[in-house]
């Protein structure tokens, strides 16, 4: 077992840096240090640590949250507020740090995917945001009950039109195939390996009956969160699930042949109690099954190690975490931290270097972004009409969107193509559209500036980042630059060659190196004569290397 045996003693900074890209939105050089002197388990407790309480999401009208609790005064358009809640969400990432919660609460989002044109509703979305983050260290079973039952998914998959007189599988049909246990090979007509059509179906009765709740006054009371709530009507003195399909579902042979009925009747109408349970009793029967655990898995390993799946990665490392997250009650906590701590994660598990792991992954327009700007310690303005209108609406909405992905829009129900396409997966990412849009990035924000050539209210300061960041040693030394820019930037070691390209090529320019040193010198004795020189030299330099393959992935 010794690909997901933990990995021992001290990480050291290549382990460190490749555990911090893949599990926050950027790092900087003062995190990697101190993760550089950890083990795994304190590593784990640094990531997994409780993170502070969010605030609200703020309406630009009115200073004040437009959720509960409300604010005063009028609010904006809900497609403004929209805009102000996904604004939120991505400010979440930037001030992330260290700590795992965003980038999981991310995972669910790309898993469980909803668009904004569809729901319409910022409050629905920004609920079901909430319920992700709060189940970040949690159960994805409790999670996955809460999120069937959530206004935002039961509008995107049209469960709220899912009656007992006009059936509608579409939720159930997602529900089996992309969110829970997947759809294995067709063994025969209407039989996927995993689940049949019959189990559809019967999951679709169970299913009925369910409404948006428009007013956010049902609560759900495991995570006090809107939800949809069960139409029901009053008869003798108890709530009847009157739209609820309360005839007995018999599923296939892949679920043992349970079958599930409401408990209690009145009047041939399924009681409110009785309709809630039937569905916790469905989803308990589905979380049960050994492939359910194996699906999420795979969806986790995907998103976090890599998106090939061999035989020998689902025997040595999938079955076997499986196995765990199962026995867990579906603790994403127990699977995350088993498969960080790894061997196989940081690719001590075997000496063959064509199954890698560092680099083997593009990154998202987000990770790119977010990256980028907390790795040089960019500040955000703290005025919120510039950091909303400026930064974002006016410049990063745009940087992500041409660099292809239409933040909360995703193009089908199972996601993001590069979270679940196969074969391609994360090379979705890379058009030559999209790319040509990456490799702009780099040069808008070491100038600060948007794709209208107007104030971006965000600049990388090169100068201040390698004089105060402590992350170059010794800036006047060509050699140690661009070492250290290497290590902080691209996520394996060069080549010699690839490495002299970047000094003698780009940098140096056909200088000797001590010419560089002079340089630093001459501005760190008259920054007001050479500040100029040097910060050219240094911003074609990273400018390079920004726009380099290598730093595309991580």
């Amino acid at each position: 077992m010794a690909a997901i045996d933990n990995f021992v003693g001290p990480i050291g900074r290549a382990n460190a840096a490749h555990l911090l890209r893949r599990t926050t939105f950027g790092f900087t050089e003062s995190d990697l240090s101190r993760f550089s002197a950890f083990t795994v388990s304190q590593a784990m407790d640094e990531l997994f640590a409780t993170p502070p309480e969010v605030e609200l999401p703020i309406d630009l009208a009115t200073g004040e949250t437009w959720l509960n609790p409300a604010a005063s005064g009028s609010n904006s358009e809900q497609e403004d507020l929209t805009d102000y809640f996904m604004i939120w969400h991505l400010e979440q990432m930037r001030k992330s740090s260290t700590n795992i919660q965003e980038r999981l609460t991310w995972f669910y989002h790309t898993h469980l995917p909803v668009s904004k044109e569809i729901v319409k509703t910022s409050e629905m979305l920004y609920y079901q945001n909430a319920l992700y983050r709060q189940f970040a260290f949690g159960s994805f079973k409790e999670m996955f009950k809460s999120i069937c039952m959530d206004n935002a998914m039961m509008i995107y998959l049209d469960n709220g039109t899912n009656d007992v007189s006009s059936p509608n599988e579409n939720y159930a049909r997602e529900m089996f195939e992309l969110y829970s246990i997947g759809r294995g090979a067709q063994v025969s007509e209407g039989d996927y390996s995993n689940y049949t059509e019959e189990d559809i179906k019967a999951a679709t009765r169970i299913l009925t009956g369910y409404a948006v709740d428009n007013t956010f006054q049902t609560i759900n009371p495991d995570t006090l969160l809107p939800t949809s709530k069960l139409k029901t009507a009053d008869r003798n003195g108890q709530k009847i699930a009157n739209r609820h399909d309360a005839g007995e579902k018999v599923f296939s042979s892949h679920f043992g042949n349970v079958s599930i009925t409401p408990e209690e009747l009145v009047d041939d109408y399924a009681t409110e109690e009785s309709a809630l349970k039937e569905f916790d009793d469905m989803i308990e029967m589905i979380f049960d099954q050994d492939e359910t655990a194996r699906f999420i898995t795979r969806k986790l390993y995907r998103h976090f190690v890599y998106y090939k799946i061999d035989a020998s990665i689902e025997s040595n490392v999938i079955v076997p975490l499986a196995t765990l997250f199962k026995s867990s009650d579906y603790d994403m906590s127990v699977l995350v931290k088993a498969l960080l701590s790894s061997q196989h994660f940081f690719d001590t598990d075997d000496g063959v270097l064509a199954n890698n792991v560092r680099g083997s992954i593009i990154k998202s327009p987000i990770e790119l972004i977010m990256g980028t700007l907390n790795l040089f310690n960019v500040e955000a303005p703290t005025d919120l009409n510039v950091l909303y209108n400026t930064v974002y609406k006016d410049g990063i909405f745009d940087f992500i969107k041409v660099q292809g992905l239409n933040f909360y829009d995703p193009f089908e129900v199972a996601g993001y193509p590069a979270y679940h396409q196969y074969p391609v997966y994360s090379r979705n990412w890379i058009t030559p559209h999209s790319l040509a849009y990456r490799y702009q990035f780099s040069e808008l924000i070491l100038n600060g500036v948007n794709r209208k050539s107007e104030d971006l209210g965000l600049k990388i300061n090169l100068l201040d980042w390698l004089e105060n960041s402590g992350a170059i040693s010794e800036p006047a030394n060509a050699d140690i630059l661009i070492d250290s820019l290497i290590e902080l930037m691209i996520p394996f070691p060069l080549a010699a060659e690839r490495r002299d390209f970047f000094l003698e090529e780009v940098f140096l320019d056909g200088l000797y190196s001590s010419a560089w040193t002079m340089e630093w010198n001459n501005y760190k004795t008259d920054p007001g004569q050479y500040r100029t020189t040097v910060e050219s030299r240094i911003q074609v330099l990273v400018n390079a290397i920004m726009q380099s393959p290598e730093y595309q992935l991580y």
